[in-house]
C-alpha cells in the first residue's frame, strides 16, 4: 500500500482520468501501471477510479445515524448512574445483570422494545450516547502527548558511553533552577554548558524559561567561547525539545542529541558541574527579577575565567566493573585550559587566543570580584521587597590579600553558602503583666532577694482571680532578665556595656546577697 493521502489520490485521479479515457489500450495500460505504482491500490480498483473520473465532493459532513430512541438513551443514563458512572466497556458487560436487578427490586420498568435495544447496544455506542451526560461531570479526558513528544522522537539519543572521545566543541547543556524553597512563580535559571573533551564550562542566566530567550543566550555564549560549538546534547526538557531549538541547531550546523528519559547519568558531565560550579558558587537561595539576573551575569563573567583557567578537575579515564565492584581510573588533574592546549585537534588560532587570555588574568582579582558578586546576590535575595538595592562594594585589593591569610579562621567565606539569618521571634501573645510591670519592678528593686514565686503569690493575693498559676513561668523569665541587668549595673556601673569592652575576669564575682540596695 502506498503512503499517499486520500486528497493526493483524488488529485491524481482528477489529473489522469481525462487522459486515461482519451487514450488507446496501450497508453491506458501504461497510465494504469504508473497510477497503481504510485497509489498502491489494487489494479481493478484503480481502473474503476480512473473510469469514474473526478471524485465527487461531499457538500457537508455526513449526518449522524440515530438508531436508538430517546427512551433508550434515558434508560442508559439511569443504569449508568446506578453503576457509579463506569465506562462503556464495563457498562456493556454489566447491563444485563444491572437491568435485571433493578427491575427485580422495582427501580426500573422498561417496555420490551426499549429493554431489547438497551441490552443490544455496543460499548462504543454507549460511550457516544453518554457523551453529553458526561460533559457536565468534568470527566477525565484522555491524556494527549505533549507537543515536545514529536520533536523528542526526531532527536537522536546519546548515552554516557556514546561520546567516543569527541573533539572540543561537543557540549552537554542543562538548566539549574534558582527557585529557593518553593517553585512557585517566575525565577532566574542558569544555562550550563560543559565541553566533553576539555571540561570547559560556560554559565549564563536566563530571566525566564522561554525557548527564544534560550536561543539568544546560547548565541551569546557561543561568541565568548574560545572554540567553535559543534554539538549540543540536552535532556528531555520541553525548553530544549521544541521546534525553535531544533531549527536553530539545523541552521547553525550543530549536532543536536538528547539523553534517555529519567537517566541523569547520560548527562553526568554537566550534572557534575551543576553542583561543583553553579551550586557551589551561587547557593540555593531564590533569585528573581532583573537585578538578580544582572548580578548573576556579572558573577559568571568572572567565574568562567576562574574555573576554566585556574580550577583543575579530574577526568574519568576508564571504568571496569567486576561484579558489584567498580574500579575507576582518572587522568591527572588539569584545568580545562590545559586540556585544550594538550588536545592535538585544537587549532593554532585557538591556542593563541586562550594563551593571550591566560597571560592577562589575575586569579586573586577574579576571586575578589566573585566574592563581591556573591555578596551582591545575597543582598538581593535577602533584602525586603520594599527596600532599595544598595550599590555593590568590593574590598580593596590590599585588604582582600590580607584577608586571605586569616579567612580560614572564619569558616565558610562564600556569602552564598551562609544561611540567611533568622529574625528573632518576638512575643506572639499579649503580655499578661503589662499593667503591673512597673509595680512588680518596684517590688523587685525594693527586695531583690525575693523569689519569683513569692512575688507571684503577692500579686495573686493583691489581685485575686486575674493571674492563673500557669503564668508563673512568664514571671520567672522576666525576673531573670531584671537580675541580669542589676548584676551588670553593679559590675560595670550605670554606663552599660558600651563603656567597657571586655570585663576583667580575674576580678572576684560579686556575692548575690550583696545585690540588695544600700539604704
Amino acid at each position: 500500500m502506498g503512503q499517499i493521502s486520500m486528497a493526493t489520490r483524488d488529485e491524481l485521479v482528477g489529473a489522469l482520468a481525462g487522459r486515461y479515457g482519451a487514450s488507446n489500450r496501450v497508453d491506458r495500460g501504461r497510465i494504469l501501471d504508473e497510477f497503481v505504482a504510485v497509489s498502491g491500490l489494487h489494479r481493478k480498483h484503480a481502473m474503476r477510479l480512473l473510469r469514474a473520473g473526478q471524485p465527487g465532493r461531499r457538500s457537508g459532513p455526513r449526518p449522524g445515524r440515530r438508531l436508538y430512541k430517546d427512551a433508550v438513551r434515558e434508560a442508559l443514563i439511569v443504569i449508568w448512574e446506578a453503576s457509579d458512572r463506569v465506562c462503556g466497556k464495563r457498562l456493556r458487560a454489566l447491563s444485563p445483570t444491572l437491568v435485571d436487578a433493578m427491575e427485580r427490586h422495582g427501580h426500573l420498568q422498561l417496555v420490551p422494545e426499549v429493554r431489547a435495544d438497551l441490552l443490544s447496544m455496543s460499548a462504543a455506542t454507549m460511550d457516544r450516547a453518554l457523551r453529553e451526560a458526561r460533559a457536565p461531570t468534568g470527566g477525565r479526558r484522555r491524556r494527549h502527548a505533549p507537543p515536545s513528544a514529536a520533536i523528542r522522537r526526531s532527536v537522536a539519543v546519546r548515552t554516557f558511553d556514546g561520546w567516543e572521545d569527541p573533539a572540543p566543541g561537543f557540549v552537554e547543556a542543562d538548566l539549574v533552577a534558582h527557585s529557593g524553597p518553593t517553585a512557585k512563580g517566575s525565577y532566574v535559571q542558569t544555562l550550563t554548558l560543559t565541553d566533553i573533551a576539555t571540561g570547559w564550562t560556560e554559565c549564563a542566566p536566563l530571566l525566564v524559561r522561554e525557548q527564544k530567550l534560550l536561543i539568544e543566550v546560547l548565541s551569546e555564549v557561543r561568541q565568548r567561547m574560545p572554540f567553535a560549538l559543534l554539538g549540543l546534547d540536552t535532556d528531555n526538557d520541553s525548553v530544549f525539545m521544541n521546534e525553535t531549538v531544533k531549527n536553530y541547531c539545523e541552521q547553525t550546523g550543530l549536532v543536536f542529541t538528547r539523553c534517555r528519559p529519567y537517566r541523569k547519568n547520560d548527562q553526568a558531565w554537566v550534572e557534575q558541574k551543576n553542583g561543583a560550579v553553579v551550586r557551589h558558587t551561587v547557593g540555593y537561595r531564590r533569585y528573581e527579577g532583573l537585578d538578580a539576573a544582572a548580578a548573576l551575569a556579572r558573577l559568571y563573567s568572572s567565574l568562567r575565567l576562574f574555573v576554566n583557567f585556574f580550577q583543575p578537575s579530574f577526568k574519568l579515564a576508564s571504568k571496569v566493573r567486576d561484579g558489584a565492584k567498580v574500579t575507576k581510573t582518572y587522568h591527572p588533574p588539569a584545568t580545562p585550559y590545559q586540556r585544550l592546549l594538550a588536545d592535538v585537534r585544537t587549532s593554532d588560532d585557538v591556542r593563541r587566543r586562550v594563551t593571550g587570555m591566560y597571560a592577562t588574568l589575575d586569579p586573586v582579582a577574579l576571586l575578589r570580584s566573585i566574592r563581591a558578586a556573591q555578596q551582591e546576590l545575597v543582598d538581593i535575595a535577602d533584602r525586603p521587597e520594599t527596600a532599595e538595592a544598595a550599590p555593590p562594594t568590593a574590598p580593596a585589593m590590599e585588604q582582600f590579600l590580607v584577608g586571605l591569610r586569616t579567612a580560614w579562621q572564619d569558616g565558610e567565606v562564600r556569602p552564598t553558602s551562609k544561611a540567611k539569618e533568622k529574625a528573632r521571634r518576638g512575643r506572639r501573645r499579649p503580655d499578661p503583666f503589662v499593667a503591673v510591670t512597673a509595680l512588680m519592678r518596684d517590688w523587685f528593686e525594693a527586695e531583690p532577694w525575693r523569689t519569683s514565686r513569692e512575688l507571684f503569690e503577692r500579686l495573686q493575693a493583691g489581685q485575686p482571680g486575674i493571674f492563673p498559676d500557669g503564668q508563673l513561668r512568664t514571671l520567672q523569665r522576666r525576673l531573670k532578665e531584671w537580675r541580669r541587668a542589676m548584676a551588670h549595673q553593679m559590675v560595670f556601673g550605670a554606663g552599660g556595656m558600651g563603656e567597657v569592652e571586655e570585663p576583667d575576669r580575674s576580678r572576684r564575682q560579686p556575692d548575690p546577697d550583696s545585690m540588695a540596695p544600700v539604704s
